[in-house]
C-alpha cells in the first residue's frame, strides 16, 4: 500500500478519516441519526475517567454494532496459542530457542501463533506474553481480536497485511504494527509465508517513553508513527470471530465481515512504525548508557520508572567509546529480558542466535557475552566503527517470565546454552 494510505499526524495524535465522503459526523460523537443509517460505537482503550492527556478512546461509525453476535463457545484449534504457563515451580535457567519453523501444512496466523512465555494473569490488566507466529495461509472468512491487551507484531521473515477495522496496515520485516485491546482484524501473507513475533501487553497501553536530559528529540519520534485512514468491508457471508479472553481462545459466527467501519476519529487506533528511523542515542567519551537508551515503547507499571513492559531495539549504530568494553557487559538485572532477532548477528553472542529464535533471561540471572565476543572486544583496537546490518530487540518486564509447557519440552531449546559462559579465565591476581 501506498503511503497515502497512512496518517502522520504524531505518536496518540487525533485522527478524522472516513472511507465515505459525510460519513463521519461533525461537531458531535453520537449524532441521533449517523449519516447513511451507520451505527455510533464508542471504543475505550482506558478508563473514562484516566487523565485527559492519558485518555485513549476513537469513536467508530460502523454498518452493523458490534454487539451483534451470538454467544461465544471455546475454540478447539490453535493449540499451542495461549496455552497457559507450567503450574509448578520453574528453574532460573538462563533459555534460549532455535527459530521455530513454518508449518508445512495450511496454516494462518492465528492457528499459527505459539505463545513462549507470559507474566501475570491478563485479568489482573498488568503483564505481558510473547509469542511467535509461523504461517503459510492468509485468514480467510475468519476474524480475530484480543480483548486480554494490544498486540504489537514484530515480522522477521515475510510480510504482513492486517486488514483491521479502521483500516489497512502493511508491514515488512524491519517495520512493527500494533493493533490495540479490542480491534478486530484479519492477516494475510503477500509472500506466501510468514514468521515474527508478537508481544501481547495487557498493562497500560505502549506509549513513547519521556526524554529527560536527552531533551525533546531523539529516540522514537512522534511523526514517524503512522496510522490507516478508514477502509471497510461490506461483505456477506458467514466469518468466524475469535477472541482471545482471560487467556482463552473463544469463536462465534457472524453472517458478514466485522470489518465495517466505515470513518472514525480518535487517538486510539493501530498503527505502524519503521525501526530504520529510530534516533539512536549514545556516548561519545566513555562507558556506554544503560540500554534504556534504546527504548522505543514503554509500558509503565503502579510503581514510577519500573516498567511493565518496555520494547527495546538494537540497531545500527556507531560505536565509539574509548577504552571502553564495547558490546553489553555482564550483568544482573531486576527487570527480565526475553530477546528476538529481526536480521543479522548480535553482538553479545558469536553464535546459536538466529534471526527468528529467542531468548530468556529472567531477573538477576546472570548473562552477558559468550567468551568468543568477550574475547574479540577485550583485543580489539579501539577505533570508531558501525555496527550494521542488524535489528535486535527485547521485550523487557519487571514481572518475571514463566515459559510455556510447549517451550520447556520443544527440541527447539537449547540444551547446552549455559556453555555460552564456560571456558572464561580466571583473573590473575599479583
Amino acid at each position: 500500500m501506498s503511503q497515502e494510505g497512512y496518517q502522520s499526524g504524531g505518536f496518540g495524535s487525533h485522527f478524522a478519516t472516513e472511507a465515505v465522503p459525510g460519513a463521519l459526523p461533525e461537531g458531535r460523537n453520537s449524532p441521533q441519526r449517523p449519516a447513511f443509517g451507520l451505527y455510533a460505537e464508542q471504543l475505550s482503550g482506558t478508563a473514562f475517567t484516566a487523565p485527559r492527556h492519558e485518555n485513549r478512546r476513537s469513536w467508530l461509525y460502523r454498518m452493523r454494532p458490534s454487539a451483534e453476535h451470538p454467544p461465544y463457545r471455546r475454540y478447539e484449534g490453535a493449540k499451542l496459542f495461549a496455552p497457559g504457563i507450567v503450574k509448578e515451580p520453574v528453574a532460573p535457567n538462563r533459555l534460549r530457542w532455535n527459530p521455530i519453523d513454518v508449518p508445512s501444512e495450511p496454516t494462518d496466523l492465528i492457528d499459527g501463533m505459539t505463545t513462549m512465555m507470559a507474566n501475570r494473569d491478563p485479568a489482573d490488566l498488568t503483564g505481558v506474553a510473547v509469542h511467535i507466529y509461523a504461517a503459510n495461509k492468509d485468514m480467510q472468512h475468519r476474524c480475530f481480536f484480543n480483548a486480554d491487551g494490544e498486540m504489537l507484531f514484530i515480522p522477521e521473515q515475510g510480510r504482513l497485511t492486517l486488514y483491521t477495522e479502521m483500516g489497512r496496515i502493511d508491514i515488512a520485516p524491519g517495520e512493527i504494527a500494533l493493533v490495540p485491546r479490542g480491534v478486530r482484524f484479519r492477516a494475510a501473507l503477500p509472500d506466501g509465508k510468514a514468521r515474527g513475533y508478537v508481544a501481547e501487553n495487557h498493562g497500560a497501553l505502549f506509549r513513547l517513553p519521556d526524554l529527560g536530559p536527552i531533551g525533546s528529540n531523539g529516540l522514537a519520534n512522534p511523526r514517524d508513527f503512522q496510522t490507516p485512514h478508514a477502509q471497510y468491508e461490506d461483505a456477506e457471508g458467514e466469518v468466524e470471530l475469535i477472541q482471545k479472553y482471560m487467556g482463552s481462545l473463544w469463536t462465534t459466527t457472524l453472517d458478514h465481515s466485522p470489518l465495517d467501519v466505515v470513518a472514525w476519529h480518535g487517538n486510539l487506533a493501530p498503527w505502524k512504525y519503521d525501526l530504520s528511523k529510530f534516533n539512536t542515542i549514545g556516548t561519545v567519551s566513555y562507558d556506554h548508557p544503560d540500554p534504556s537508551i534504546f527504548t522505543v515503547l514503554t509500558s509503565p507499571s503502579e510503581t514510577p520508572g519500573r516498567a511493565n513492559a518496555d520494547f527495546v531495539i538494537f540497531p545500527p549504530r556507531w560505536m565509539v567509546a574509548e577504552d571502553t568494553f564495547r558490546p553489553p557487559w555482564f550483568h544482573r538485572n531486576v527487570m527480565s529480558e526475553c530477546m528476538g532477532l529481526i536480521h543479522g548477528a548480535y553482538d553479545a553472542k558469536a553464535d546459536g542466535f538466529a534471526p527468528g529464535a529467542m531468548s530468556l533471561h529472567n531477573l538477576m540471572a546472570g548473562h552477558g557475552p559468550d567468551v568468543a565476543s568477550w574475547k574479540g572486544a577485550s583485543e580489539a583496537e579501539l577505533k570508531p566503527h558501525k555496527i550494521e546490518g542488524t535489528m535486535a530487540f527485547m521485550v523487557e518486564s519487571c514481572w518475571p517470565y514463566v515459559p510455556t509447557r510447549f517451550a520447556l519440552e520443544t527440541d527447539k531449546l537449547q540444551g547446552d546454552y549455559d556453555e555460552a559462559w564456560g571456558g572464561f579465565p580466571k583473573a590473575q591476581l599479583p
